[in-house]
């Protein structure tokens, strides 16, 4: 089997991928990568305490690689960091780069092109899949997720720390996608087929915060216009 990391955000389509590379066999997946905001210890976007994230790769079973990141690193040194990092990882024998991304073109086409400067193949199991039958399959499988983040502008508050399961499909508002594909929410997975034990954790407060616009945002790891960037969000603290 070819040697391979993951890129783990805690949530459920970075699970669902492990999950499906693991049933195929023909990746070893040796190391899972998350970048995490340097100035609170949580992991980009998600918002999720670090020891938490820490204590789902122990229940995975996987060693875990930090990529620390300052909290409003301009795009070209993320693409620095990023390049430093994924070289590091293509010297010790990691020839593949596994994604949970599903539909995103241009953030597809972003991986690739900065794969292809290090020499890394990306690998892309759940793209194109239709997303309804895609929770629908993470679901049946045995996973648990909560949302961790969700977009203002798009749900209200109370689908901000809330169990994804088929209730909460069934309430999001029309034009939402169901694997929350366009930022609409994140998740933290609990426990499933993929994990030795559930990982325990506390529902904190339901916190709103607001972002300036800005011309250049790392959060999906490519460029768009400033007003394309949606700004509030709200997250639920879980400990």
């Amino acid at each position: 089997m070819r040697k391979a990391y993951l890129n783990w955000s805690s949530g459920k389509d970075a699970a669902y991928a492990l999950y499906l590379i693991q049933q195929q066999k023909e990746f070893s997946v040796e190391k899972l990568v998350t970048t995490i905001n340097s100035e609170n210890e949580r992991v980009s976007m998600h918002g999720l305490r670090k020891d938490l994230l820490l204590k789902q790769a122990q229940s995975l079973g996987i060693p875990l690689q930090l990529i620390s990141l300052p909290g409003d690193v301009p795009m070209s040194d993320y693409n620095d960091i990023m390049e430093r990092e994924t070289k590091a990882l293509k010297a010790n024998g990691f020839t593949h780069s596994i994604f949970g991304d599903i539909f995103l073109e241009d953030l597809k086409e972003y991986r690739e092109q900065q794969l292809q400067k290090v020499g890394s193949q990306p690998v892309f199991p759940l793209w194109k899949k239709n997303t309804s039958e895609l929770m629908q399959e993470f679901l049946s499988a045995g996973f648990k997720a909560i949302t961790v983040s969700v977009n203002a502008k798009l749900l209200d508050q109370s689908f901000c720390g809330r169990l994804i399961d088929e209730k909460f499909l069934a309430d999001l508002p029309k034009g939402v996608d169901p694997a929350g594909e366009n930022g609409e929410f994140h998740s933290f997975v609990f426990d499933g087929p993929i994990f030795k034990v559930p990982v325990n954790f506390q529902k904190g407060e339901i916190v709103e915060r607001s972002y300036a616009p800005a011309s250049e945002k790392k959060d999906n790891c490519f460029k768009k216009e400033p007003e394309a960037w949606d700004t509030r969000f709200y997250y639920c603290d879980l400990k």
